[in-house]
């Protein structure tokens, strides 16, 4: 009698029978069966939000590239860039490109005419740095510049050689008459302001130019 009671189970006061299975009961098993749905529910429910959401990202984004595709960016205007042979009094000739900026505004005449050939008593090698770094400062600040009052003087200016300089003379050696372009040799301009420049050396220490 006791084996068929433990292999059935326990019957209770008012006549209910709970089957033991395994140390779990039929009536836990349900409940399991019911926590496992309502978890499932709720998983569906959160991927289907996530897949709403991220087809509203979809949706964006591709609404996104066609207002792009529509509407592009204004392209800033290139240089102009012109090629010429410069020919001397004395049949001497070499080849010259000309580089003219929009941003060059009221320093493109000077800038234009520097191009053509060395100014005399200055190293070939010293007028072309002038060049790219002048370049490079009126594609960056040219608009400031002219704004805050810089005069084509200021940035390509150099001291005027006496009638017969002496055999060691050098325009570049009159510091004080060399203006910015001269005296920038690749380092860049990182802030300017109506009377001054701030020069970046390779080492990172900043050099004030004042005009």
């Amino acid at each position: 009698m006791s084996r068929c009671l433990a292999s059935e189970g326990a019957r209770h006061r008012d006549g209910r029978v709970k089957i033991e299975t395994a140390g779990e009961t039929v009536s836990e098993t349900a409940d399991l069966k019911s926590l496992a749905r309502r978890v499932l529910q709720r998983d569906a429910a959160r991927d289907g939000e996530r897949d709403r959401v991220s087809r509203q990202g979809e949706t964006a984004n591709r609404v996104a590239r066609q207002y792009q595709k529509l509407n592009p960016p204004p392209v800033p205007p290139a240089a102009m860039v012109y090629r010429a042979t410069s020919a001397e009094p004395d049949g001497v000739a070499c080849e010259v490109e000309i580089v003219e900026l929009p941003a060059a505004g009221r320093y493109r005449e000077a800038f234009a005419f520097l191009q053509l050939k060395p100014p005399a008593l200055v190293p070939v090698e010293r007028w072309r740095q002038c060049i790219e770094d002048g370049r490079r400062f009126l594609a960056k600040w040219g608009t400031q510049a002219e704004a805050l009052g810089w005069t084509p003087a200021d940035l390509f200016g150099l001291h005027d050689p006496p009638e017969q300089p002496h055999h060691s003379y050098s325009r570049l050696s009159r510091y004080d008459c060399a203006e910015l372009c001269w005296l920038l040799q690749g380092r860049p301009v990182v802030a300017l302001t109506a009377d001054t420049a701030a020069i970046e050396n390779p080492t990172g220490a900043i050099t004030t130019y004042r005009r």
